[in-house]
């Protein structure tokens, strides 16, 4: 295990460094640079800036650097924890990143909560009593929360919580919380802002998830074992639960990969529509920007993650199910 765990991290770096490559290379690949697209935005406004202060800030920010020395520039400052700095918010990018960081992880913990909470009892119950009448309709609201748009969602709950609870339109708490400390009164407004986003959010999710588990389980409740557990007489939740409900878990512990990164970049259109104060339109209004910096920093950070979750989700599948080895199926 060590050994598979050391080879394993051992891997992660070249992956990385390849990933800073790619990443870097994409966001450079529109034409021009942050202060290129301030000045296209100021020249649509009707107004102008000197040439000199352009000239001035590039150099200040070292975009007038070949692109092989910005990019050792900042991957240099990645190994060191530094992220660089926000061309637009003036700011280190982990100022920048602070605040929207803890508030979108807070929301994507509390959604991934909630889809877990309601997909587990439902997929399993729809599979122990397949096609009677609740997992028709059950099976009907899951289609229903696959087809619908989340930000079509999104809307008609903002409209509904501020019709019915007075909730104010939009963000996690109330205005004149923004600049406020931490305080009793401050969560429980994030509390009432935050039951509309993780409902919006999760409800796509949970609907998809409600269909792979109960597939899964019907599979593992039709094989040889279970019919086997059954003749020796033991209980049918017993057998249920230590047995096809855990080869059923497979393709959800293998999404830990794709968890990890999720809950820090958050839904972005639907974080654009709630005006939820998350990480997930900062990265998009840094990539339209080419605040490269704090995009490339905000991208790199979930690459890793992505990369840690995948080890993770190996490392729970191989003490889920016995049938899978770490050594790759080498005899010994």
């Amino acid at each position: 295990m060590f050994a598979y765990i050391a080879r394993r991290l051992l891997m992660m770096i070249p992956t990385l460094i390849l990933i800073s490559i790619l990443v870097f290379v994409i966001i450079q690949l529109p034409p021009g640079d942050y202060l290129t697209t301030q000045l296209a935005e100021l020249a649509a406004q009707g107004e102008a800036a000197s040439q000199a202060k352009i000239e001035f800030l590039r150099a200040e920010y070292g975009l007038d650097l070949p692109l092989w020395e910005q990019y050792l520039r900042w991957a240099s400052g990645l190994l060191v924890g530094d992220l660089g700095y926000s061309f637009e918010y003036q700011l280190p990018v982990a100022e920048v990143v602070g605040d929207r960081l803890w508030l979108t992880m807070l929301v994507s913990f509390a959604t991934i909560i909630f889809s877990y909470a309601v997909a587990f009892p439902i997929g399993i119950y729809g599979a122990i009593r397949q096609y009677s009448a609740l997992d028709h309709g059950l099976t009907f609201i899951g289609f229903l929360g696959l087809a619908t748009p989340n930000f079509l969602l999104a809307l008609v709950l903002l409209y509904l919580s501020n019709i019915w609870f007075g909730t104010s339109i939009g963000g996690l708490m109330d205005p004149e919380y923004l600049d406020q400390p931490l305080s009793w009164a401050k969560f429980l407004s994030v509390m009432e802002h935050l039951w509309v986003p993780v409902v919006v959010i999760g409800t796509s999710n949970t609907a998809g998830m409600i269909r792979r588990l109960r597939a899964n389980l019907l599979d593992e409740l039709r094989k040889q074992y279970v019919t086997t557990a059954r003749a020796k007489g033991l209980h049918s939740a017993k057998i249920l639960v230590k047995y096809p409900l855990r080869m059923a878990l497979n393709p959800f512990i293998a999404d830990l990969g794709n968890v990890l990164p999720q809950v820090v970049s958050g839904a972005a259109i639907v974080s654009v529509v709630l005006s939820l104060p998350t990480t997930g339109p900062m990265l998009l209004r840094a990539l339209q920007t080419q605040d490269m910096y704090l995009a490339g920093s905000f991208l790199m950070f979930m690459a890793l993650l992505t990369v840690i979750g995948v080890l993770v989700s190996d490392l729970l599948l191989a003490l889920l199910d016995p049938r899978i080895r770490l050594d790759g199926g080498r005899s010994r």
